[in-house]
């Protein structure tokens, strides 16, 4: 079966008027959408140059951080050491300190002691002085009558006479 001509002819017409179009809108948009894709591709490069560099920097920026990150462990292991060798330090001091408080406080304390000792001494001597004082006195007064008391004074009258008689003639 042969299909008519209308059909051919339609067929082919539609296809000479795609061609027309198509080419025509190639003729009208060939510069148009030519410059639209260099510059796109400018830009797809300048975008691509700048994540290029973006990446180198952000490289380098790592390779930075790193290096500070390895500096950075580097002086915190130094602050550490040095926060030991200080604390070691002060704690030092602070035993001297205390061996030096307990020394000065053990000094005051046998001072302290030495003085009580010195007046507990004393004040046992006056009252031992007090009461021999106390037990003669009493002894005396029991011993001593009025007759042995009117003896002494006559002996110790006579004494004084011989002690203060006038030697010889003057």
């Amino acid at each position: 079966m042969s299909t008519p001509p209308s059909a051919t002819m339609d067929f082919l017409g539609k296809v000479v008027n795609s061609l027309i179009l198509f080419g025509g809108l190639t003729f009208v948009l060939r510069k148009p959408l030519k410059a639209m894709l260099v510059k796109r591709t400018m830009d797809v490069s300048a975008t691509i140059d700048q994540a290029e560099t973006g990446r180198t920097e952000a490289e380098a920026k790592a390779v930075a951080s790193k290096g500070k990150l390895a500096c950075l462990e580097a002086d915190v292991s130094a602050l550490k050491a040095e926060a030991e060798e200080e604390g070691r330090r002060e704690t030092e001091r602070i035993s001297r300190a205390a061996a030096e408080e307990a020394e000065r406080f053990k000094k005051l304390t046998r001072q302290e002691l030495d003085e009580q000792v010195r007046r507990s001494v004393g004040d046992l001597k006056a009252y031992a002085a007090g009461r021999a004082a106390d037990l003669a006195r009493e002894r005396i007064l029991r011993r001593l009558t009025p007759e042995i008391q009117a003896d002494l004074i006559d002996k110790s009258i006579d004494r004084l006479s011989k002690f203060h008689e006038k030697p010889g003639p003057r």
